[in-house]
């Protein structure tokens, strides 16, 4: 199957993402591919599905062509109702090309959101309340999505990976490589996005730069795993450097989010990718017509969010960071079920074997030659995280915070603590490995007492602003 075993034969790893194997789900993680689709996504759709490709292409508040699309206008509904016939039939054709299912997948599901929100749109470009969203979706999205979600082992409803982000984007050239900034365009957009330039694309492509390094780190994460059972030192200190390296090209490529999409930009495309859950546009959930499983009942499924991204749970699972017990870490246990079903199953293995092993008690504390460095590499690994997490904040402090009011994340999340949860956690998890490592075998250099010097600051600064907006949103 061109893949690698570690140590186990109940998790593999593609070193061949096979991109031209349809029988493959998009999604399996690969030393190759790392966390992106196994092949670059299909971009057109079989002409079965013309009716669907033909109210895509119109639907943008600013299409390919430049011009108003119909959600400039507010008919995106009426030209729902109007054009789109029920095409789930034709799916059966083709539902072993499991790449093409993924395709489908992502377009109905960014049809449905935009369906269901585009009321709310209407409201914000008025500068009023969101409102009410539909809280019914029609047989031609619903029944169709369903069918995908089935298939592709998705939600019936817009996810980061398999829909908004990961499987969105195609090559303006593809004889330039995925990571040559300017090649990159998005297949589908609500607002601006086509336009390569704009906040929207921005948006979304720097996702797709960062989980373009993920490769390198999946390959550091194996090599580190397979390093305990032969106490490996080196190859260990060599497998935490490798990780090292890519976390600071991901948080490289994150840095760049401020230059590739605009803090008052995002909250113009950011209405289309709230969810169902806790939203108070959705106050009953959503009717999904003629999906016999659902038997008419409301459904409610989680918005589009980077908490779903695969790249740091890895990093947390590899390293034993946990998480406080909170109703916060509960939201946090429910965003895992909206990822690919592989990389799921990846991360809970990577956590599993991790702790099987014992690989953080063996770098932290073990007695042989090399391992002060494995202590260095450790906590350089958790800054990276804090790292991570704090520009995720710093991000959500000025392109959210700062630009509405609404409690909400997209994903349902609260928007003032969600987020200093996660932080929260890894600065106290370096501030123990630090005191454990340092009475076990004394100090690990200026460059490590520098980074601890910041987590206390940062750790201070976080619960002020938090406090701040807490008390100016009354929560």
């Amino acid at each position: 199957m061109g893949s690698i075993p570690v140590h186990t034969p109940d998790f593999y790893v593609l070193d061949d993402a096979r991109p031209n194997d349809m029988s493959l789900p998009a999604f399996m993680v690969s030393t190759s591919r790392g966390f992106l689709p196994r092949m670059d996504p299909i971009a057109v759709l079989p002409d079965e599905f013309e009716p669907l490709e033909s109210i895509l292409q119109r639907m943008p508040v600013k299409t390919l062509s430049g011009e108003p699309g119909l959600l400039a206008h507010g008919k995106l509904g009426e030209t729902v109702m109007a054009e789109l016939p029920d095409l789930t039939e034709h799916m059966e054709k083709y539902k072993e090309n499991l790449p093409l299912m993924n395709a489908l997948y992502r377009d109905y599901s960014f049809l449905a959101s935009a369906y269901l929100l585009e009321p709310c749109h209407m409201r914000f470009i008025k500068n009023e309340p969101y409102g009410l969203a539909r809280d019914v979706l029609p047989a031609c999205i619903a029944r169709p999505i369903a069918r995908c979600a089935e298939i592709t082992k998705f939600k019936p409803f817009m996810e980061y990976a398999g829909s908004y982000a990961l499987y969105n984007y195609y090559l303006s050239n593809p004889s330039l490589p995925l990571t040559d900034p300017s090649n990159p365009r998005l297949i589908r957009a609500f607002e601006h996005g086509l336009d390569p330039t704009s906040s929207e694309a921005g948006f979304v492509l720097v996702h797709i730069a960062m989980v373009a390094h993920s490769p390198q780190l999946i390959s550091g994460v194996l090599s580190a795993l397979s390093s305990i059972p032969t106490s490996n030192r080196p190859q260990l200190n060599s497998s935490l450097t490798q990780m090292l390296s890519s976390l600071k090209l991901i948080n490289e490529k994150m840095e760049t989010m401020w230059s590739r999409s605009k803090p008052r930009s995002y909250t113009s495309f950011r209405t289309f990718i709230f969810g169902i859950t806790s939203q108070s546009m959705f106050p009953h959930g959503v009717i999904y017509e003629g999906v016999d499983e659902f038997e008419g009942k409301p459904q409610s499924f989680r918005g589009e969010s980077g908490a779903n991204d695969s790249i740091i749970p890895l990093v947390d699972n590899f390293l034993g960071v946990k998480m406080p017990d909170t109703p916060l870490t509960e939201i946090l246990k429910d965003f895992r079920e909206y990822r690919p079903s592989n990389h799921r199953g990846f991360i809970e293995w990577v956590k599993a074997k991790a702790e099987e092993i014992g690989i953080r008690e063996w770098a932290l504390f073990g007695d042989d030659e090399g391992v002060e460095e494995s202590r260095r590499l450790w906590i350089k690994l958790l800054d990276q995280i804090r790292e991570f997490r704090w520009r995720h904040w710093c991000f959500a402090r000025e392109y959210i915070l700062k630009q509405t009011s609404h409690p909400t994340a997209t994903g349902g999340s609260p928007i003032v603590t969600w987020l200093p949860n996660q932080l929260g956690a890894v600065l106290e998890e370096m501030e123990r490995v630090f005191e454990g490592v340092v009475k076990k075998g004394g100090g690990l250099g200026e460059e490590v007492d520098g980074i601890m010097d910041l987590v206390g600051r940062q750790k201070e600064m976080l619960g002020k602003e938090v406090r701040k907006f807490c008390e100016e949103r009354g929560v």
